[in-house]
């Protein structure tokens, strides 16, 4: 079926997922009003077939990932989903079930996460389709976990658990000859964006963000940030099942865990003395976290040390565009 003309397919697949302030999508502008006491953060992402996703994945998986990654970064600073501003370019050609799909997939995680889309743009183009979504949550003004307050002395957290996007793609690609196929593709296609989690961080945390590129190398950007070293005890990372095989089948998958991205946990800092008050914060999210290392003085370089306590040598930090 040939896709509807422009407006048409707003009104008939969009409009339906607006909220308040959206003003039906019928002007160029959403108006929002902001609670008392509370600020506005925004983020901001891209994704492109064959980058972010795979040309076969199902669309409303494809739609859902682009809405998770963006309410990971509003994890990430402890605030909550307020709403959406949505660009779609859909390769000129795509069938209008495509289209139905991915905004099926919207209404579906709108329900889950309490948001609703406010506007946006939608376009056609010669391909491959590009997504790109600006996320709007509030948080209590004054209280954002950033990447820049990391201290020496800091234990260093993650939530979940590392590496499965990186072997879902790899089932994607059918380069994954072991079991829980069907766990791992979801793990890559559906991430988890830890709102909750973010939340019971505010005053908690020093610092945080979500694992996008990979372990090491956001933890390098949060170091950066934060002018702190960081060390990573390789064998406290949380694997998951799966994960756990496939290094004990192939050692070398664990570097590749390390760095591969596409997990969304989040990465935080929080005083040594808070352990049991950081543990609290999980089980009351719903979400273990897990102490894998710890800050310390230092020039932002980050080490990976193995179970018997020498440096583990890594092929790359992590994903990068350029």
């Amino acid at each position: 079926m040939s896709l509807p003309a422009e407006f048409g397919l707003i009104a008939r697949y969009f409009r339906p997922l607006a909220g308040p302030g959206a003003l039906d999508l019928a002007d160029d502008a959403a108006i929002l009003d902001l609670p008392p006491g509370r600020s506005l953060v925004l983020a901001a992402d891209a994704i492109v077939e064959g980058v972010h996703f795979l040309a076969d994945d199902p669309p409303d998986t494809v739609s859902r990932k682009l809405l998770r990654t963006n309410l990971s970064d509003l994890a990430a600073m402890g605030a909550e989903p307020l709403g959406y501003l949505l660009t779609t370019a859909f390769p000129r050609g795509t069938a209008e079930d495509v289209v139905a799909g991915f905004a099926a997939g919207l209404a579906e995680d709108q329900a889950l996460f309490g948001l609703q889309v406010l506007g946006g743009d939608t376009v056609a183009i010669p391909g491959p389709g590009c997504y790109s979504l600006t996320i709007l949550g509030t948080l209590p003004r004054g209280q954002a976990l950033r990447r820049s307050g990391a201290l020496p002395c800091d234990d260093l957290w993650v939530s979940g658990t590392v590496g499965d996007g990186a072997l879902g793609l790899a089932v994607g690609q059918n380069r994954w000859p072991g079991d829980a196929a069907g766990y791992l593709l979801r793990r890559y296609r559906l991430p988890e964006p830890r709102l909750r989690l973010g939340q019971a961080l505010l005053g908690l945390a020093h610092a945080a963000m979500d694992v996008s590129d990979g372990l090491v190398q956001d933890l390098g950007h949060l170091c950066r940030a934060s002018q702190v070293a960081a060390v990573i005890e390789a064998a406290r990372v949380p694997l998951s099942a799966p994960a756990r095989a496939a290094v004990e089948g192939d050692p070398g998958w664990l570097p590749r865990l390390l760095t591969g991205g596409d997990d969304y946990e989040l990465l935080f800092a929080a005083p040594a003395g808070r352990r049991d008050d950081v543990l609290a914060a999980g089980r009351a999210a719903d979400t273990p976290v897990t102490r894998i290392g710890r800050f310390a003085a230092g020039d932002a370089a980050v080490q990976v040390l193995d179970a018997g306590g020498d440096r583990l040598p890594l092929p790359t930090g992590g994903w990068s565009h350029f």
